[in-house]
């Protein structure tokens, strides 16, 4: 059984760690060495994913209280499905998402300004399976049983497919809430890619998307507050959500089975170790698959969209300079850190910059 109060500290715990990882590509506050601090003014609207959302809200205040003084940063928390729709409708300055745009979306997205998407990853998280019952923390599931689950098959916590991954626990005979999102959520997507790579049925009676016709008998929450509220007011609730969801809420969270057979729990060394197996490609189209070693195997990034024209140039500025200080600033990291997010490292982050230039570049 683990300890609650040593999982919660634990991303905590491994920041200086990851910091250490990611140093050489920080500014130490400076960001963008082509601006002069203090210069920027103006304002961005954003919106979309609920998943990055407590880190968002850190990063936007710290920024316009101690870094650019004279900006402001409004971001919504839509969900996914709401975030590439108001960035495809261009009605805000940049969208998110915890998937990447699609190729029918690309297009669409240069038809509305004539000029092409930019898209780039900032974080990684775990989609993380949070429990009503503390007695319950540290509960090992596997793939097939959390589909099962969802899919009404499992309906108590003592079935016999729990119990025989669970030796020792106490289980009890009490029914199973699952609870999703309501919304379209890129959380989702996260959570049922998992599902669908992982599950034979489940691939063929659900697959993977922002939005998925669930099971009748379960229960859904609008946004990740809405599954954390579903979770801790219904007895034998079990929902996804991100990882700084449950640990702001004092969730139990369930150890889940990795590709190699090893009962992960989502800590933040565990979300870097699996973020650190996905293969990012040039155009920054990718999932995160097939997870074994140390890497807890439902692990997500969140994507950024903006284009590359269009903006005035004060906009276009301040969004270069934000996003490129959430990548290099020490102190952006630590929030990412302590609220259970792993930032990317170096050379990820080097090629992230890179793409950021693009932005209002024709």
């Amino acid at each position: 059984m683990h300890n609650r109060l040593v999982r919660a500290a634990a991303p905590a715990a491994a920041a200086a760690v990851l910091l250490a990882a990611s140093a050489g590509c920080t500014g130490g506050g400076d960001g963008d060495a082509t601006v002069t601090r203090g210069t920027l003014t103006g304002e961005l609207t954003g919106s979309g994913a609920t998943f990055p959302d407590p880190l968002f809200q850190e990063w936007m205040s710290y920024y316009s209280e101690s870094i650019e003084t004279r900006v402001s940063i409004d971001y919504h928390a839509v969900g996914s499905g709401g975030g590439i729709e108001q960035f495809l409708s261009d009605t805000v300055d940049f969208g998110s998402s915890e998937r990447y745009l699609q190729e029918s979306e690309l297009t669409v997205a240069n038809d509305v300004r004539g000029c092409a998407a930019v898209q780039f990853p900032v974080v990684f998280g775990a989609v993380v399976i949070a429990l009503n019952d503390d007695a319950l923390d540290g509960l090992i599931l596997t793939s097939e049983v959390i589909a099962r689950v969802y899919d009404r098959q499992i309906t108590h916590y003592d079935d016999p497919a729990i119990a025989a991954l669970n030796p020792g626990m106490e289980l009890p005979h009490e029914e199973i809430v699952p609870v999703h999102r309501s919304d379209g959520s890129g959380t989702t997507y996260v959570f049922t890619r998992y599902l669908t790579t992982e599950v034979g049925f489940w691939a063929e009676e659900y697959a993977e998307g922002t939005d998925i016709d669930w099971h009748a008998d379960t229960l859904g929450g609008e946004g990740n507050e809405g599954v954390v509220r579903g979770v801790t007011e219904n007895p034998g609730g079990l929902g996804y959500v991100n990882q700084s969801y449950a640990l702001s809420a004092g969730l139990a969270t369930a150890r889940v089975v990795n590709e190699d057979g090893v009962p992960v729990e989502p800590t933040l060394a565990a979300t870097t170790a699996a973020s650190e197996e996905a293969e990012i490609p040039d155009d920054f189209q990718f999932n995160i698959d097939d997870i074994g070693g140390d890497g807890y195997p439902i692990t997500g990034a969140n994507w950024i969209f903006a284009y590359e024209c269009g903006y005035d140039d004060e906009t276009a500025a301040l969004l270069r300079d934000f996003w490129t200080w959430a990548l290099e600033d020490t102190q952006a990291d630590r929030f990412a850190a302590e609220l259970g997010y792993a930032p990317m490292g170096r050379d990820l982050k080097e090629r992230v910059i890179r793409e950021i230039a693009r932005v209002n570049l024709s």
